[in-house]
């Protein structure tokens, strides 16, 4: 309503069903390597007791609770790397917002809030990875970013293990970071030649909680099995974002989303986690079979399951010894070549029913080129 403004928001964020260690399990369960949190969106509020920011803070207000620190010791309990989320920006902020009055060659909000909460956030916490944004108002030079990248990589107790984006000052996505972003739900046309990241939401139109989404704004599993699939042939990492509730909850319909790509990752998983990409990304033809690599094993990983159980595959080059398996099926399926190039794979028959089954599925290839 008019007149409200986002401090009034503070004490109905209670967090009071917010479980860490479900969190951590649900995660797992999804088939997660590295979970990011939200510790400060650009409204501010810090999701842990900020020394700089007063009574603005999870922890003088709202929910009581350090909820960077609850989280993070859940998924260190459950073998899980921790990234934390931090916004260099602040829209309401007098100190900021002063600073872009003076078209930011005063640097009073960097040097009494930014700064002192990562370098927090850092020494507290030991993140395995940091995400930043927020960036894109002002340079890297008023945000001191060199100067606290150069700290965090040679000084900082996690600057072995640590990582990074690439959102730290205008102009600088897309060209300087341990691993890029580019853009929101960015996609690359063809294989990058950087370590990128795709992050993506499950809710199409916000990263937050939204009370009034509708299922129809919700991915379907299908969609988010593509997104991963294509991301990971491309080369890239999947972040994919859910917004739990002011009660701490992430709601069941996304709970299920995520358990849905767990099971699925249960299966495939040995065509996405270690992988690399191939020599060919996807058919030419097509974008419903994608590829990945490990070593000389490559696996073709189709989204549609052809009419006639019969997938063609015009990239792989076979050889007499070549050996094709459906992952999570027992035994090895034929093939023969196809004329010309490539294979024809033979798939096990599916039951007959009205509509194809909506979900990818992986041929893994041994002794092809």
């Amino acid at each position: 309503p008019p007149g409200t403004s986002y401090a009034d928001f503070a004490p109905r964020f209670t967090a009071h069903d917010f479980q860490p260690r479900q969190w951590a399990q649900l995660f797992r369960r999804a088939g997660a390597r590295y979970v990011v949190l939200t510790t400060k969106h650009h409204e501010g509020f810090t999701n842990w007791g900020s020394p700089v920011s007063w009574n603005w803070n999870s922890v003088d207000t709202g929910p009581h609770r350090d909820l960077v620190g609850e989280l993070g010791e859940a998924l260190r309990e459950s073998n899980l790397r921790y990234g934390l989320y931090h916004s260099l920006m602040e829209w309401f902020n007098p100190l900021y917002l002063a600073d872009k009055q003076s078209d930011f060659k005063t640097q009073s909000f960097v040097l009494k809030k930014t700064m002192p909460e990562l370098y927090d956030l850092v020494l507290k916490y030991k993140p395995d990875l940091i995400w930043s944004d927020g960036d894109w108002e002002a340079p890297d030079s008023y945000w001191n970013s060199t100067s606290f990248l150069a700290w965090l990589y040679n000084d900082s107790p996690v600057k072995d293990t640590v990582v990074v984006n690439d959102r730290w000052g205008r102009g600088c996505s897309c060209r300087h970071g341990g691993f890029y972003n580019c853009a929101d739900k960015y996609r690359p046309g063809a294989l990058p030649d950087h370590k990128w990241e795709m992050c993506s939401s499950l809710d199409r139109l916000s990263w937050g909680y939204r009370s009034n989404t509708s299922l129809a704004e919700v991915m379907d599993e299908m969609s988010v099995i593509e997104e991963l699939v294509q991301t990971v042939s491309l080369g890239g990492n999947y972040l994919l974002n859910v917004g739990p509730t002011k009660e701490g909850v992430i709601v069941p319909i996304f709970q299920e989303r995520l358990l849905a790509l767990g099971r699925w990752l249960d299966t495939n998983g040995e065509a996405i986690y270690e992988s690399q990409p191939w020599r060919v990304q996807m058919e030419n033809a097509t974008d419903t079979v994608w590829y990945t690599s490990k070593g000389p094993v490559v696996f073709a990983i189709f989204l549609r399951w052809p009419l006639d159980s019969v997938l063609h595959l015009s990239s792989p080059i076979p050889s007499p010894g070549t050996q094709v398996t459906l992952l999570g099926l027992g035994g090895t399926l034929e093939w023969q070549s196809q004329p010309g190039k490539g294979m024809l794979v033979t798939l096990p028959c599916m039951l007959p029913s009205p509509l194809p089954p909506q979900s990818g599925w992986v041929v893994k290839l041994e002794g092809v080129k």
